[in-house]
């Protein structure tokens, strides 16, 4: 993976929103079955800052890639899905990023 380039930190913030979406689902039983809303507060405030970085740099390598309406819709899509992120950059980032690699 490149981090040098603006893809290779999507790639990045991908997986590490995707994490943070897994944990928000971890931290929502301790603070509604247990009464523990810290952990919440905690991972909830850093999923929402990674999922705004991951949406800026959609719209960012978007700028760059010249990607296609489905593609871009995909890719922001997938921010929204449990999962959605990891997905995204299996079928997408990596795949681009492979394609950039090749031509260089």
């Amino acid at each position: 993976m490149n981090f040098k380039s603006s893809l290779g930190i999507l790639r990045i913030l991908a997986l590490v929103e995707g994490i943070s979406y897994l944990a928000l689902g971890l931290t929502m039983p301790l603070k509604y079955m247990y009464d523990m809303p810290t952990p919440n507060k905690i991972v909830g405030m850093a999923h929402g800052v990674l999922f705004i970085l991951y949406c800026i740099m959609v719209f960012i390598v978007n700028q760059e890639k010249k990607w296609s309406f489905t593609t871009n819709f995909w890719a922001y899509v997938a921010s929204l899905l449990p999962f959605g992120t990891f997905i995204a950059d299996a079928k997408i980032f990596r795949k681009e990023q492979l394609k950039q690699l090749n031509i260089k």
